[in-house]
């Protein structure tokens, strides 16, 4: 159970990072890359079965459908409220626009705790292991950067 709560970060790093290292990295047409895309680079670290392929991409491509269409309204709820800044303001309407940004908010935070758990789930012990190792370079990785960064502006 121990394991299962350092886990679920590095899984939800692990998921959210591999779209944006991919783009990095120039995958995909200028956006995310594709559930394919990110299930072959878990599969270059984990080696993973066919079986586990096929369960990461109905988890992902749920995912990134589910984000999609939550992630939309968010921003026109966000434009909403941006509207709403006037001297003639209506007061129940910004609180119902700020209760449905909460709302949705709310949501698409416990679906992605619960499919982060349905992908941990499709790992062996083996896999959950690796992936935590990587999971420890990058975040070492990313501390060495910041230090740099943090050197250089001192510097310069």
């Amino acid at each position: 159970m121990q394991l299962a709560k350092l886990f679920a970060p590095a899984v939800a790093a692990l998921v959210f990072s591999v779209p944006a290292m991919a783009q990095q990295m120039g995958g995909g047409m200028g956006g995310a890359p594709s559930v394919d895309d990110q299930i072959n680079q878990l599969d270059e670290m984990l080696d993973l079965n066919d079986g586990q392929k096929e369960e990461l991409n109905d988890l992902l491509t749920q995912m990134q459908n589910d984000n999609t269409a939550k992630q939309e309204e968010a921003r026109e709820l966000q434009q909403q409220l941006g509207e709403h800044v006037q001297a003639d303001y209506d007061e129940a309407a910004i609180r119902a626009d700020a209760e449905r940004l909460g709302d949705l908010t709310a949501e698409m935070t416990a679906e992605s705790v619960i499919i982060q758990s349905q992908i941990e789930d499709v790992f062996t012990q083996e896999q959950r292991d690796q992936l935590d190792e990587a999971m420890a370079q990058q975040r070492e990785q990313m501390k060495q950067m910041q230090e740099q960064m943090q050197q250089q502006q001192q510097g310069g």
